[in-house]
């Protein structure tokens, strides 16, 4: 069975963003400006991501 996975990159700068959204970011794994990761798409994950969705490009 195929696990179900999120491509997110990260296209606004984290700098002038509050402390916690850029340890939301560093904790989805992304470090710096364009930088893809996929991510296993799970409850936390999808949470994550939309408390920082104003940073971040999200597809799948």
């Amino acid at each position: 069975m195929a696990e179900k996975t999120v491509k997110v990159t990260l296209v606004k700068s984290v700098i002038g963003a509050k402390q916690s959204h850029r340890a939301t970011v560093r904790g989805l794994g992304l470090r710096k400006l364009n930088h893809t990761v996929e991510l296993e798409d799970t409850p936390a994950v999808r949470g994550m991501i939309r408390k920082v969705s104003y940073l971040l490009k999200c597809e799948g």
